[in-house]
């Protein structure tokens, strides 16, 4: 199975993921792993990425039935899956019989839905983990635990969320540890986009956030600006083309979020000065 060869090789890829960053100031994140290449939020995937330069990982997470926090985008499984099961209504035995590789490609059969524990376990030293909570604040208690019990400093771990008081609980909590605001955006009727600068700024002071992470698509430079100059860090999501990337790269963003992290990688390392 794909996934007992990357878990072999571990300890032969964590010693050859110390590349330098492809800008002291931005920095790539593998959302969900390399998800272009490996099915996403699953070790494979997390394990390329380290492979491939990436300086952080990003994964979403839900609580099962019975506790235990994995490593899933959806709240069903029948996108990534061969059953659907609802994950809250789930107990861990129960997805860890799913096979969430096949999907994607037949090398990856018999790829498993990993717990926040297996994934904290292969985040390198002076690396990065991006965990987004795709539920409310009932899951905060257990994480907590989970970050007790795993071997990453505090500020390895940085905790994103659309959910407003999630970031608010955890900055409450854990202030030690960096929090992001995610939010996409829509164009309203008279053209302008939702949320506004001024929502995003309230938002943000409200939480204790420690920055603002958003989609490429639709944000305007002006919108940027506000957030820097209010003294919050940007953040974006999910480059997958290498012009985009230096774009947002200019405009001061501290990550890009990718699929491809080795090929954005690669474009920022080679960009013309």
């Amino acid at each position: 199975m794909f996934h007992l060869f990357f878990t072999a090789t571990i300890a032969m890829i964590l010693l050859n993921c110390s590349r330098p960053a492809a800008d002291p100031e931005t920095i790539i994140v593998a959302h969900r792993g390399a998800s272009w290449y490996a099915p996403e939020n699953t070790i494979p995937a997390f394990m390329l990425a380290w492979d491939q330069g990436a300086d952080a990982i990003e994964g979403d997470f839900f609580l099962t039935a019975d506790g235990e926090i994995v490593c899933i985008h959806d709240p069903q499984t029948g996108r990534v899956a061969d059953r659907d099961l609802v994950v809250a209504e789930s107990s861990l035995e129960q997805l860890r019989e799913l096979d969430v590789g096949s999907w994607k490609d037949p090398q990856f059969a018999g790829t498993y839905i990993p717990t926040i524990a297996e994934v904290f376990d292969i985040v390198p030293d002076g690396k990065k983990f991006f965990i987004e909570i795709k539920v409310g604040p009932e899951i905060l208690p257990r994480l907590y635990q989970e970050i007790e019990r795993s071997h990453l400093s505090a500020d390895q771990i940085i905790i994103i969320s659309f959910n407003s008081e999630v970031i608010r609980q955890v900055k409450t909590d854990r202030p030690m540890h960096k929090a992001y605001w995610l939010s996409g955006f829509r164009e309203d009727e008279d053209g302008s986009l939702s949320p506004g600068p001024d929502m995003i700024l309230e938002t943000l002071q409200k939480t204790g956030a420690d920055g603002f992470s958003s989609s490429h698509r639709l944000v305007t430079p002006e919108i940027i600006d506000r957030v820097i100059d209010a003294g919050y860090e940007y953040h974006v999501w999910t480059v997958n083309d290498a012009s985009i990337a230096r774009e947002f790269q200019g405009y001061g963003a501290l990550s890009i979020t990718t699929d491809r992290p080795g090929f954005i990688r690669e474009s920022l390392e080679t960009r013309s000065p």
